[in-house]
């Protein structure tokens, strides 16, 4: 079975930076996508990104391009999401997910496309 344990958050100053990792274990397959997602208190989920771990495909919501980079380390089956210029309005739970097996990231991912969750992990950005 699929897990996606998340790590990296934390409380940062406006501007600041984190970053976040998926490590996924379980995976036997490189054909699949991790997405990052995030849910504001009283707020909907939305997606950040997304990256299609077999083909390097990457995608980013309007917001936060040029701000967050993702990447992934195929030898460690981990995906990095780098966060850069965060601004209060950043503040939210983010996810991992993987679209497992033979996922794809497209401009048009949605959280629906994608089967396991992590547990989460807080970002919190103060002004």
């Amino acid at each position: 079975e699929v897990q996606l344990v998340e790590s990296g958050g934390g409380l940062v100053q406006a501007g600041g930076s984190l970053r976040l990792s998926c490590a996924a274990s379980g995976v036997t397959f490189d054909d699949y996508a991790i997405g990052w997602f995030r849910q504001a208190p009283g707020k909907e989920r939305e997606g950040v990104s997304c990256i299609g771990v077999g083909d390097g495909n990457t995608a980013y919501a309007d917001s936060m391009k040029g701000r967050f980079t993702i990447s992934s380390d195929n030898a460690r089956n981990t995906v990095y999401l780098q966060m850069n210029n965060l601004k209060p309005e950043d503040t939210a739970v983010y996810y991992c997910a993987a679209d497992y097996p033979f996922g794809a990231c497209s401009r048009y991912f949605s959280g629906n496309d994608f089967d396991y969750w992590g547990q989460g992990t807080q970002v919190t950005v103060s002004s």
